[in-house]
């Protein structure tokens, strides 16, 4: 039963000139005042708003150099901390933290330490990454795929041990804790994180390829999932919600369809479904701009990523590209009337009774702050009441 809303926002400033025949994503460069303020303030007023409309967790993605303004926060935990002191009853989830491109003793310290100043308000997420510009500017793998999850790998069970356990060591490919050097009088042998979480800690991870072994990595270390929202394609995958179920299984976890996981979908409300596509045109293609490229759009052709990464010009208006009609018949948007939003969402609640979050996506590429906070408002007004929803990790 779905009891939980929430929003994901990828750090997308308000940018102009939005579209296939706006502004070519590698042509945008934005001021230091867009990119920082524009991002923060963006992220304050967000907050705000879902803490006062009763939404559950805002979630928000990790990224950095991004001048093009599309992703902009490179430091989820700090911003965390200082909206959760904007805020009341709000939780905030990282979307994810880029383990890769941390030590993983102090990604761990400082989740610790942002746990202890919320009291358990900011949730922890993981992620391999995507961004070459990020990842391998960090002097991590991205490009060799395989060396990308080999450390992101070892990095969890690391993180794993430094929350669980009271002293720990590891000694493995990448990493040797502590390494053997002498202490004040004694060989050193193990160590403790200071801090260690306040509260248990619920760990989530992006679903992408949903692969069998992925899957069955996230079982293993208790691992949740975020099915679409973000880079991801919004909706559903039947076929991966039920080897979600079946691998858990495997695991000894019997668990309903759907338990463990949160589904994002991009939405967007209006008095018919014309309007809305209408309304969401251009930031769903600005998306597709920003996304295509890095591999998050399915089936595009070499033809039109060319044109998605030329510079000076725009996407060439008699080349056929994704469109809003074709996401919404893929079930990836939910359009039109809240009451209609109201009935695919119950349609998805009655297909999945163990889903208990859902993400929507009203910050999409492009997409003004006063328009994602109008759909925040209309969804909180007249859909959220439907559901039995409240916020809080005990609920």
């Amino acid at each position: 039963m779905i009891t939980k809303f929430g929003s994901l926002w990828a750090g997308n400033v308000d940018m102009d000139n939005p579209g296939y025949q706006g502004t070519p994503a590698n042509d945008r460069w934005l001021s230091d005042e867009e990119l920082a303020g524009g991002g923060i303030e963006k992220a304050e007023k967000i907050a705000i708003a879902m803490d006062r409309l009763g939404y559950d967790t805002f979630w928000a993605a990790e990224h950095h150099f991004q001048r093009e303004g599309y992703e902009v926060i490179p430091n989820l935990l700090m911003l965390w901390v200082h909206l959760a002191h904007l805020t009341e009853n709000l939780r905030f989830g990282c979307g994810f933290n880029i383990n890769p491109m941390w030590n993983p003793l102090r990604l761990a310290e400082d989740y610790a330490t942002a746990d202890w100043l919320t009291d358990g308000r900011v949730r922890f997420g993981v992620g391999r990454g995507y961004h070459t510009r990020e990842v391998e500017v960090f002097g991590a793998p991205i490009m060799d795929q395989n060396a990308n999850r080999e450390l992101f790998e070892e990095q969890v069970e690391v993180i794993w041990k430094a929350f669980n356990q009271r002293s720990f060591s590891h000694h493995g490919k990448h990493y040797d804790i502590p390494p053997n050097v002498p202490y004040r009088g004694y060989d050193l042998e193990e160590i403790t994180l200071v801090p260690r979480p306040k509260h248990e800690v619920e760990w989530w991870q992006p679903v992408v390829s949903a692969s069998d072994r992925a899957i069955n990595f996230m079982a293993k270390w208790g691992i949740k999932g975020i099915i679409g929202g973000g880079a991801a394609t919004g909706g559903a995958s039947d076929d991966v919600i039920h080897r979600w179920q079946a691998i858990h299984a495997e695991h000894g976890k019997e668990w309903e369809l759907g338990e463990g996981l949160a589904v994002g979908y991009s939405v967007q409300i209006a008095n018919s479904e014309k309007e809305a596509m209408d309304q969401a045109r251009l930031w769903m293609e600005e998306r597709v701009k920003m996304f295509g490229p890095l591999g998050f759009i399915a089936g595009l052709t070499q033809e039109q990523l060319d044109a998605l990464n030329a510079f000076g010009r725009p996407v060439p208006q008699g080349l056929k590209m994704p469109s809003i009609e074709e996401s919404v018949a893929a079930g990836q948007y939910l359009v039109g009337p809240a009451d209609r939003i109201t009935e695919q969402l119950m349609e998805v609640q009655q297909k999945y009774p163990g889903l208990q979050e859902i993400n929507i996506g009203v910050t999409n590429m492009g997409m003004p702050t006063s328009a994602s906070m109008d759909q925040l408002e209309w969804f909180a007004k007249d859909v959220m009441p439907h559901f039995e929803t409240k916020q809080g990790s005990d609920n």
